[in-house]
């Protein structure tokens, strides 16, 4: 089947309102139907462009799902493939992984050697790494040259080799590399540096620091595309290499990142710190001149290359900075404005939050008011939005139960038998694998409390092996409390070494607390609680970033909530405020109350509070 056309059919629901479902249908050409990546033009907005069969739209076909997204209008989704091609039953093509075969090398020759000493790199370096030569086909010139072999070991096994071309630059793989090159040359001491190219790692070890790496292949993706997609339901095996180093990653006390100067290698520096964390990244800084490692050793030798790893400096986060470090990125916003964050997924509530990388919310509410609920909705209008992925750290939910909602709330469909006809077999398990590619779960399945220590700690391990990008903890007073310590200053511990570890790997996380118990007024209504009403200490108020409420003031008659934002630290990602959202029971979902064309209801509140930012 690799010689026909068919149109492509995807239908998703994106329900906004109560009982209102919005259907959409693409229809594209696909030139080659299965397994990989298809392009397509996109029905959403080639009809509104000069070009109107120019194929923007990527559809990646993998196994039994499908991703897509214009890379015109943004617009982007997953649907199951029996949706996305009715006819046919594609079947999961499993690729086995690849491992080096058996090779006629030899040691470097003289020609091997006059190469690299061209690029500044001696005979003795390159023994050390235990680079090979051969007579190999390379694609790109279509014929056998003279290459030299880059090693690609994990714990002394050599699994895989990176081919270069000396004429010609032209590279090939003789098996997969999924770790760093030159890792077991790694000590585990106070030093780490990761380079982007096998070149520029040879450049640094010939300068005497030889616990340096490359990642295997070049800098993979921008930070937009990490965000947008991750295509793997259990690892996301473009950063495999920082997962498989995590004992050198976690042994080292400074990582120096110098990958390329350009957009692309500063990207992936970018993903790689928040990754790792920013707390212990340092960055270099190249001299106009020079894009790499490589080059500063060949245009200022050895000294240049001291130079530049002595002089990286901290990865900006908050703390203690020289003001200039700061200049260039008070060039840009003054240029472009510093924007907002991440959007919530409805209008009314953008005007008033918006959901910033590396800050806290702190989210609060009476029993049964749907905080958790609107918590897990908002996780799941981001996943759908930006490819974020999350940690759950829910003391309240099994797990089995809190995937059942989220499946619920993804489909917009009742998970149990009731009066709304309830999923079917078949969507919920299009959900169960939105949720895995999605989701995981902190869980001590021993019933036991959990530690704030063993909560940042597994944190840590999601950032790093899940690239994840949000954090929910709820409620916090499952957290075992330390028993020499009151209850105020533990809060204020607490809250601020979840903080400090948002900034520092970038995500975001919400802490959800309840409030104390309040007295009605003279009309016999609860009020809503806000940041002074939490249980415990002020320090819910002081140490977070956002203050939001929910609210339901009439739960049972009416299923409007109230969405309060009661503190905002920074005016650019939001402001003080009410709105309102509906809620639907039997699908758990939050909806606009009107129509969407209405204007919003949000409202100012009372500026009576005073804190310091």
């Amino acid at each position: 089947m690799t010689n026909w056309h068919s149109e492509i059919y995807a239908r998703w629901i994106r329900a906004r309102n109560r009982n209102v479902q919005l259907e959409e249908e693409l229809r594209g050409e696909a030139y080659k139907l299965g397994q990989g990546q298809h392009k397509i033009s996109c029905p959403s907005c080639s009809h509104s462009r000069k070009k109107k069969n120019e194929r923007t739209l990527s559809f990646k076909i993998d196994g039994d799902q499908a991703v897509y997204q214009c890379w015109h209008c943004g617009m982007n989704g997953f649907v199951p493939m029996r949706e996305v091609f009715p006819q046919i039953n594609v079947q999961r093509k499993v690729k086995p992984v690849a491992v080096a075969k058996k090779m006629n090398t030899s040691p470097l020759g003289d020609y091997a050697i006059d190469f690299l000493n061209q690029r500044g790199i001696s005979k003795q370096t390159a023994e050390l790494v235990n680079l090979k030569y051969s007579k190999s086909w390379i694609q790109s010139v279509q014929k056998e040259v003279d290459c030299i072999h880059f090693p690609y070991t994990n714990k002394g096994e050599e699994y895989a080799y990176k081919i270069r071309a000396i004429e010609s630059k032209g590279f090939s793989c003789n098996g997969a590399p999924q770790t760093f090159f030159n890792i077991d040359n790694v000590k585990k001491d106070d030093l780490f540096i990761i380079c982007e190219g096998e070149m520029d790692a040879l450049s640094l070890i010939e300068a005497g620091y030889t616990s340096c790496v490359s990642v295997p292949n070049g800098a993979v993706m921008k930070v937009s595309e990490v965000r947008t997609f991750n295509d793997d339901s259990n690892k996301d095996n473009k950063f495999k290499f920082l997962w498989e180093a995590k004992d050198k990653i976690d042994a080292a006390g400074k990582i120096i990142i110098a990958t390329d100067a350009d957009d692309a290698g500063q990207a992936m520096a970018e993903e790689m710190a928040r990754r790792i964390g920013k707390d212990k990244v340092y960055q270099v800084h190249y001299p106009s001149e020079c894009k790499d490692a490589n080059d500063v050793l060949l245009k200022h030798g050895k000294d240049g290359i001291d130079t530049l790893i002595t002089g990286a400096t901290p990865w900006p986060v908050t703390g203690l900075f020289d003001a200039s470090h700061f200049f260039e990125e008070v060039d840009e916003i003054y240029e472009k404005g510093i924007g907002s964050g991440a959007s919530t997924g409805y209008k009314n509530v953008d005007e008033l939050y918006s959901i910033v990388e590396g800050q806290m919310t702190v989210v609060t509410g009476h029993p049964s008011s749907g905080k958790s609920e609107f918590i897990d909705q908002l996780m799941i209008n981001l996943a759908e939005q930006y490819g974020w992925r999350f940690a759950i750290c829910s003391f309240e939910n099994e797990p089995r139960i809190h995937i059942a909602k989220l499946i619920s709330k993804y489909l917009k469909l009742p998970f149990f038998d009731g009066r709304t006809p309830r999923m079917t077999k078949e969507e919920m398990d299009t959900g169960k694998k939105f949720v895995q590619m999605n989701f995981s779960f902190l869980y001590q399945a021993d019933g036991t409390l959990s530690s704030v220590d063993s909560i940042i700690e597994r944190l840590k391990i999601a950032v790093l092996r899940y690239g994840v990008r949000g954090a929910i903890i709820d409620p916090y007073n499952y957290i075992q409390k330390d028993k020499d310590i009151s209850e105020t200053d533990w809060v204020s511990d607490v809250l601020t070494r979840l903080r400090v570890f948002a900034q520092a790997h970038g995500i975001h996380i919400w802490f959800v607390a309840h409030p104390t118990k309040m007295m009605r007024d003279a009309n016999g209504v609860v009020p809503a609680p806000k940041g002074y009403d939490i249980s415990g200490s002020a320090a819910w108020f002081a140490k977070a970033d956002v203050g939001l409420t929910v609210h339901r003031p009439d739960p049972a008659y009416s299923p409007l909530s109230e969405i309060i934002i009661w503190k905002c630290r920074f005016s650019w990602a939001g402001k003080q405020g009410k709105t309102e959202l509906s809620f639907d029971s039997p699908t758990s979902t939050y909806h606009l109350p009107y129509a969407s064309s209405v204007a919003s209801t949000s409202h100012d509140l009372d500026q009576d509070i005073n804190f310091d930012v």
